[in-house]
C-alpha cells in the first residue's frame, strides 16, 4: 500500500520543485496544472483502495509501528485527499488567468504545490509529531503565498496570521511533549491504547485542552479566529480560494481525529467545551459577516461561522452528529472555495470588492450571477443544495438529544447567512453599477474567460450533484463516522494483529 499513500504527497512536492526551477518563465503554471491533475488521479486510486480494503496503512523505511513514520488512510482521510485534489485542480486552472507573471516569478506555483502537499500530508499522517511537521509545511508556504506582492495590507495580515499560528504551534508542541512523557508514544493508533493506561487522567484532560486550543486556532474557532478575517481578503483570489477551502479544514480534521481516536476519556468535560466553542464560533462569525461591506471580508467571516457547524458535530458526539460533521467538511470546502473564485471574477469586472462601489453583474453576465447563487444558497442552507443536507443532519442530531438551544443557534445563524448572501446579491449582482458604467465580460481577455469560469462552473455542478443526490454521500459519511467512533480497524491496520 505504500505507493498509494506516498504518491499523493510526492506528486505535489515533485512538481513544486520543477515549477520553482521554471519560475522565470511561464511554464511553471503548466507544471502546477499537471501536478493538480496527477494528484486527482492518485487520490481517486487511494480512495478506491480504501473502499475496497478498508483502512490502509504503510510504514515508511520499513520501521514498524509505533516506532517509524506511519501513513494511514481511512474513509475520512481518503475523502479529504480527494476533495483537496479537486480544489487544487480548480484553483490551478483559475490561476492561469488570475496570477500575473510577477507573482509567478516570485514562486507562486511552487508555494501553491507545497501547500497542497502539506495539506495532503496532514490528512494521511498517522503520527502526531509528523502532523506538526505538516502544519509547519502549510504555515511556511501559506505565509509565502499570503505576502506575495508585498503590499502593506498583505504584510499586516501576514504578521497577524503567522504570530497567532506560532502561538498555536508552541502550544501544540508543548502538548506533544507532555503526551509523549505520559504515554511513551506519538503514533496515533498506539496513543489510542496508551492513554487508557495513563494513571493521571486529570492531567490527560489538561493536555487534551491544550490540543483543543492549538487546533482551534488552526481551525479559526472562537475566540482566536481574528487572524483569518484580517488576512484572507488580502492576497490574490486564487490564494484566498485555496486558503478558504482547505487550511482551516485541516484544523477541524485534527480536532475530529484527536477527539475521537485519542481524547475520548472525558467526553462530558472536553466536548462540553467544544459545544460552547461551536456556538460562539457560529454566532461571532455570522455577526462579523453581517457588519462587513466587502465581498471577501464577508466570505472570510463566514468561514469562521461555518467552522462552528463542523465543531458542533464533534461536540455533540453522536453517530448522526459525526456524520453531519464529515458531510459538512466536504460540502464546505467546495462551496467556500467557489465563492472566493466568484469574488475574483466580480472584482475583474467591476474593479473592486467593496459592495458600495460595484453592481450590475447580472446584467453584464447572467451566467456569473447564477454561478454565484448556487454556492451562496448552498452556504445558507437552501434546499436541495448540499448545504441544506449538511445543516439538516446537524440540527436533527441536536434535536435528537434535546439540545434545543444549540439547534436554535444553528438555525438562527443559517438565517443570518441568508442575509449576508442576499446583501451580496443585491449590491453586486442585481443593483446597477453606482457610477453608471456597467461591467462587461468583454473587458476580460478571451483567453482568460474559460480558465476563470470553468472551475466555478465545475464546483457549482458538484454542489448541485451532492444536493440533488445526497444519499450516497450521506452513506459514505455514515461509514466514515462509524470508523471514527469505533477505531478498532484503524488501530489494527497500523499496529497489526488484534489491538
Amino acid at each position: 500500500m505504500s505507493w498509494l499513500l506516498t504518491v499523493p504527497i510526492i506528486i505535489p512536492f515533485a512538481t513544486a520543485v520543477i515549477a520553482f526551477l521554471a519560475k522565470d518563465g511561464t511554464s511553471g503554471r503548466w507544471w502546477s496544472l499537471l501536478g493538480s491533475i496527477l494528484l486527482f488521479f492518485a487520490s481517486v486510486a487511494l480512495m478506491a483502495e480504501v473502499l475496497r480494503e478498508g483502512v490502509v496503512a504503510a510504514q515508511m523505511g520499513s520501521w514498524g509501528a509505533p516506532f517509524g513514520i506511519t501513513l494511514v488512510a481511512d474513509l475520512l482521510s481518503a475523502v479529504m485527499v480527494v476533495i483537496t485534489a479537486i480544489t487544487g485542480r480548480a484553483v490551478a486552472s483559475y490561476a492561469l488567468a488570475d496570477i500575473d507573471e510577477a507573482k509567478e516569478k516570485l514562486g507562486y506555483h511552487a508555494l501553491f504545490l507545497v501547500l497542497i502537499a502539506g495539506v495532503v500530508g496532514a490528512f494521511l499522517t498517522g503520527d502526531l509529531f509528523n502532523l506538526y511537521v505538516w502544519f509547519e509545511v502549510m504555515l511556511i508556504s501559506s505565509f509565502g503565498l499570503l505576502i506575495l506582492g508585498g503590499s502593506r495590507e498583505q504584510i499586516d495580515g501576514g504578521i497577524k496570521y503567522v504570530a497567532l499560528n506560532l502561538v498555536s504551534t508552541i502550544l501544540f508542541l508543548s502538548g506533544v511533549g507532555l503526551l509523549y512523557g505520559m504515554t511513551g508514544t506519538l503514533n496515533l493508533a498506539d496513543l489510542s491504547l496508551a492513554v487508557e493506561e495513563v494513571k493521571n487522567q486529570g492531567l490527560l484532560t489538561v493536555v487534551a485542552v491544550m490540543f483543543m486550543i492549538a487546533f482551534g486556532v488552526k481551525a479559526a474557532g472562537f475566540p482566536l479566529f481574528f487572524w483569518l478575517p484580517a488576512a484572507y481578503h488580502t492576497p490574490a483570489f486564487s490564494v484566498s480560494a485555496v486558503f478558504a477551502g482547505l487550511l482551516t479544514k485541516v484544523g477541524v480534521y485534527a480536532l475530529i481525529r484527536m477527539f475521537t481516536l485519542v481524547f475520548d476519556h472525558d467526553i462530558a468535560f472536553t466536548h462540553q467545551i467544544l459545544l460552547w466553542v461551536a456556538g460562539f464560533t457560529m454566532v461571532t462569525g455570522v455577526l462579523g459577516a453581517a457588519a462587513q461591506q466587502d465581498f471577501r471580508k464577508i466570505l472570510s467571516f463566514h468561514i469562521v461561522s461555518q467552522i462552528g457547524y463542523m465543531i458542533l458535530g464533534l461536540a455533540l458526539y453522536t453517530p448522526l452528529a459525526i456524520v453531519g460533521a464529515v458531510f459538512y467538511l466536504v460540502h464546505h470546502i467546495v462551496v467556500k472555495a467557489n465563492l472566493f473564485l466568484v469574488a475574483g471574477v466580480a472584482q475583474r469586472l467591476t474593479g473592486s470588492t467593496d459592495l458600495r462601489k460595484i453592481g450590475g453583474l447580472y446584467k453584464s453576465s447572467p451566467m456569473l450571477g447564477a454561478l454565484f447563487l448556487i454556492p451562496a444558497f448552498s452556504l445558507a442552507g437552501f434546499p436541495p443544495l448540499s448545504g441544506f443536507w449538511a445543516k439538516y443532519l446537524l440540527v436533527k442530531a441536536s434535536l435528537d438529544i434535546e439540545a434545543w438551544f444549540i439547534a436554535f443557534v444553528a438555525l438562527a445563524v443559517g438565517l443570518l447567512t441568508i442575509f449576508s448572501m442576499t446583501k451580496i446579491w443585491g449590491a453586486a449582482v442585481w443593483n446597477p453599477q453606482p457610477d453608471g458604467v456597467e461591467p462587461a465580460m468583454g473587458t476580460i481577455e478571451r483567453s482568460a474567460r474559460w480558465p476563470l469560469v470553468l472551475p466555478i462552473a465545475g464546483l457549482a455542478t458538484l454542489t448541485i450533484i451532492i444536493g440533488l443526490n445526497p444519499e450516497p454521500f450521506v452513506q459514505f459519511a455514515e461509514r466514515s463516522a462509524a470508523q471514527l467512533l469505533n477505531p478498532e480497524a484503524y488501530v489494527r491496520a497500523v499496529l497489526g494483529g488484534t489491538p
